[in-house]
């Protein structure tokens, strides 16, 4: 996609987008911000425009590790990667807790520590797995009456909260040293590791606050693919494009349809097609356990819809459709090719 840029005169230079996925290792000491900020300005030349730019999940300025930025028109479907489960290495240091939870705050509080063994450590594991509420803590950007929950920590100031709804898909835990835990988990979205970190030295017996927190994946997506700002500045500007990935990268495992051309066109075009010819048994399928997911009566099951994603015939990803049982497909965002 082309956008006019004057700068010669009266004749109008022509500027690429930028457009894919990178995977950032971010570095401590970095707000999330500012990395897309970071990478935003090392994709930008004379020649391509890297405005438009945003990460898919924050990361805290003492974390590291997996942060996905989107560029251009990869943006269109970054929320997906918000949804994501998320998964993290993290280490506690028991004995004291600290007002924001972790390193960074100051010490509200001191308890004994009990000998640890391993046993134990698995025993609480486990009970901190599945669905559950937790409460967030004042030292987030969640926001009451408009107002950012840590400006109210800050001024000394404590709102109820309401728990949230979150899962722990998996938790494992480790005595690094007597008055040291790593902390190995994959959740939900918006579970706040700080607050499990506490809950779990609560839970052993003692106080806790996070030293370390490295994330590692987001959903499909892993550290082990991504690359630190510094190496990406070391690179010339065509090898850093090397590193954009596709943006149906932020969609996962989400069922996918292959169409023509001119079909693809005509999606653009924001027509619906009928397209029943094509669902395959694998399809099928899928439509299906979405139907039962969402009605368990099994009711509206020819029409309730599934998302797709859309790829040319030349395997080019072009868009996210909306399919029906009785075979319509309807665009929801295409990309602007």
């Amino acid at each position: 996609m082309t956008t006019p840029n004057n700068t010669n005169g009266n004749r109008p230079t022509i500027k690429q987008k930028v457009s894919g996925v990178i995977l950032i290792d971010k570095p401590q000491g970095m707000t999330s911000q500012q990395v897309v900020s970071k990478v935003k300005w090392l994709f930008k030349s004379p020649e391509h425009d890297s405005k438009k730019a945003g990460h898919t999940g924050t990361l805290d300025p003492m974390a590291t590790g997996l942060l996905p930025v989107c560029l251009g028109e990869a943006t269109k479907f970054s929320h997906y990667q918000l949804d994501a489960d998320k998964s993290y290495v993290a280490r506690v240091q028991l004995g004291t807790q600290t007002d924001t939870g972790d390193a960074e705050g100051k010490s509200i509080a001191t308890a004994f520590i009990p000998n640890l063994t391993q046993s134990q450590l698995n025993e609480i594991a486990q009970a901190f797995m599945g669905e559950q509420l937790q409460t967030p803590p004042m030292y987030s950007a969640l926001k009451k009456d408009g107002k950012k929950l840590y400006e109210y920590a800050r001024a000394g100031i404590e709102v109820e909260r309401e728990p949230r709804p979150i899962s722990i898909k998996n938790l494992e835990l480790k005595l690094v040293q007597a008055d040291v835990i790593e902390l190995t988990v994959t959740c939900s979205k918006g579970t706040y590791v700080r607050v499990l970190g506490e809950d779990v030295a609560k839970g052993l017996g003692t106080l806790g606050h996070l030293t370390a927190l490295r994330r590692t994946s987001v959903g499909d997506l892993s550290i082990t693919n991504a690359i630190t700002l510094t190496n990406l500045e070391a690179l010339a500007l065509n090898e850093r494009f090397e590193k954009l990935l596709s943006p149906d990268v932020c969609l996962g495992q989400m069922p996918t349809l292959v169409l023509t051309e001119a079909d693809c066109q005509r999606l653009r075009l924001g027509q619906r097609l009928n397209i029943k010819s094509l669902i395959t048994t694998e399809l099928e399928a899928e439509l299906k356990k979405q139907t039962l997911a969402e009605f368990s009566d099994d009711r509206d099951s020819e029409n309730h819809p599934l998302d797709v994603r859309l790829y040319q015939d030349d395997q080019q990803f072009v868009g996210l459709g909306v399919l029906s049982r009785n075979g319509r497909l309807q665009p929801k965002k295409m990309l602007n090719l």
